[in-house]
This record gives C-alpha cells, structure tokens and sequence, in this order.
C-alpha cells in the first residue's frame, strides 16, 4: 500500500476512534485497515495505536504523527486541486484561530461569508485564549494581536487595538471623570483579568511607563462580565477597544484618561509560508483583510 493512503485510513482511525468505524467511512475492509496500521508501525518502529480488544486509543507519537499527516494529506489535496486548474474553486477545510472574544465577535461573520460564498468549503474554528501552534495543530489561519515574534509564518497587518478604560455615561455623571491615572484610587474599578494579568494598569505619561495599581471591588475572568458590569454603571473598567468598540460606537460607554493610554498594538492575520496560493486559504486570506481592514473598530 502507498504511503498516502496509509496516512489517510491512519487518520481516519484517530479520528473515528476504531478500525471498523475507520473502514465503513473509509469503504473499505477491517482487514485493510488492520494491515495499512501495521505497515506503518513496521516501516516506523514505533507504536501509533494502543489496541485492546475493546477501545483503540492513539498513543503520543501516534497523535504528533496524526497532526503531520493531515497537514501532508491537505497540501496534496490543495497541489492536485491546482493543478486540475480548479484553483478558483476554493474547497476544503478550511482551520481559523483567533482568541474567543475577538473570534466571536470579528471572525465568525467573516467566515460564514466565507462559507456562503465558497459552498465546496468547510471551516472549523478554534476560538481559543492561548496561542495556538500552527504547525503541530494543523491550523491554516490565526488572527494575533500583539507583536509578533520572529518566525517562518507570513503576517499581514489588518489594524491596530489598544487597552481602553471606560465606563458608562451615567457611572461618570455620578462619580466624576478621572483626570489621571492616579485618580482611579478613589473611583470602583471592575478588573477583567485575563486581559490584564494582574492588577497593576500600565499607562504612558509623556512617554514614559507609569503602572497604577488598582483594587477592583469586582474582579472576573470574563470580559463579557466586566463590560455588563460597566454597562450597568457600576464602575469603571479596563479592556482591549475592540471589546468595547459596539458600546463605545452607540455611546453606552465613554474612554477615559485616553491621553494616558498605551501606544496600540497591531492585529495581524498570520498564515504558513508558501501556503498563500493556495485556493482555500488565499481566498479566506482576501475576504478576512478586507474585512477587517475596513472595521472602524480596528482601524
């Protein structure tokens, strides 16, 4: 058996969880798939599948191997669709990540345009708040906001955010607006912690770091729950502009002490080198700049 269609019933089994299930998906016979996982694991020396007579489970070179082969069975997949001159065609699947915010809010519209537009394609999105390994999980498209290190991916800035406190209009009727920084001591201060990672709110003052550290009366690790508790009026609150962007837009919340805030930091849509002709990801790549290039609330 060749090595490709060894990969693609190998994945199958992982994916469904069995060689039965593997080979009715695959339409092919158990002992067909039994022999491609052999082959395999003699060729390799090393153990994919841990099998019992009840439950086969993939073992930890099993699954790394897994991420290759799909990432090896999808660019065969992409090569043979361009070179049947249906690169126009976008299809396949297509794999997006971005944080869960940023995901839900900026990315999900985008791709159901994408999915619309594109009806031989499929998209899976893994809306995470950690920074996901392109390479080891198979992931085409990642949209980070901060700066980027160095590395072999290819970036495209799409806009800018920054960190924003605010607060609602009827909050700052009450209880007066901060003139600076240090004026926060005397104010409620609701703290979104993962964005901020502890309770020290940095600023800049005529270019030069200035860190003020704060005592929420209300702390949470949701920034759905910090801007409900801001919109509500209870007090004033620190996130990413993006999050904020819809309430500030419609004047449910205003930005304080902005001529202290932090210089803005770039949102970029990254993707693998080399991979950017290809029908699928070129064609999200095109559609998601534009996109969010023209969101104001970015840019």
């Amino acid at each position: 058996m060749d090595k490709l269609s060894a990969m693609a019933i190998f994945v199958a089994v992982v994916e469904e969880g069995g060689f039965a299930p593997a080979a009715r998906r695959l339409q092919i016979s158990p002992p067909v798939v039994t022999r491609a996982i052999t082959e395999l694991e003699e060729v390799m020396g090393v153990r994919l599948l841990s099998r019992t007579t009840r439950v086969v489970r993939v073992t930890d070179v099993g699954a790394r191997y897994a991420v290759d082969c799909r990432r090896i069975l999808a660019d065969v997949a992409d090569t043979e669709t361009s070179a049947a001159g249906t690169h126009a065609a976008p299809r396949g699947r297509l794999v997006v990540t971005a944080s869960v915010m940023f995901g839900a809010m900026y990315v999900t519209p985008i791709v159901t345009d994408y999915l619309r537009r594109y009806p031989e394609t499929e998209v899976e999105c893994r809306f995470l708040d950690r920074v996901v390994n392109m390479m080891d999980e198979g992931v085409d498209a990642a949209i980070r906001i901060g700066t980027l290190p160095d590395s072999s991916y290819q970036a495209v800035t799409v806009g800018q955010v920054r960190q924003v406190v605010c607060a609602s209009p009827g909050y700052l009727k009450e209880r007066g607006i901060p003139l600076v920084p240090e004026d926060l001591a005397r104010h409620d201060i609701v703290a979104a912690l993962p964005v901020t990672q502890s309770l020290d709110w940095k600023f800049d003052r005529d270019g030069k770091p200035l860190v003020v550290r704060v005592r929420p009366r209300l702390s949470s690790t949701s920034n759905d729950a910090a801007l409900r508790a801001a919109l509500d009026g209870f007090g004033l609150t620190r996130v990413i502009s993006y999050m904020a962007a819809p309430h500030l837009a419609a004047g449910r919340l205003k930005t304080v002490l902005t001529q202290f805030e932090t210089p803005p930091v770039p949102v970029s849509l990254v993707h693998h080198e080399g991979r950017q002709s290809t029908g699928k990801v070129r064609a999200f790549l095109d559609l998601a700049i534009a996109s969010l290039r023209a969101n104001t609330a970015m840019n």
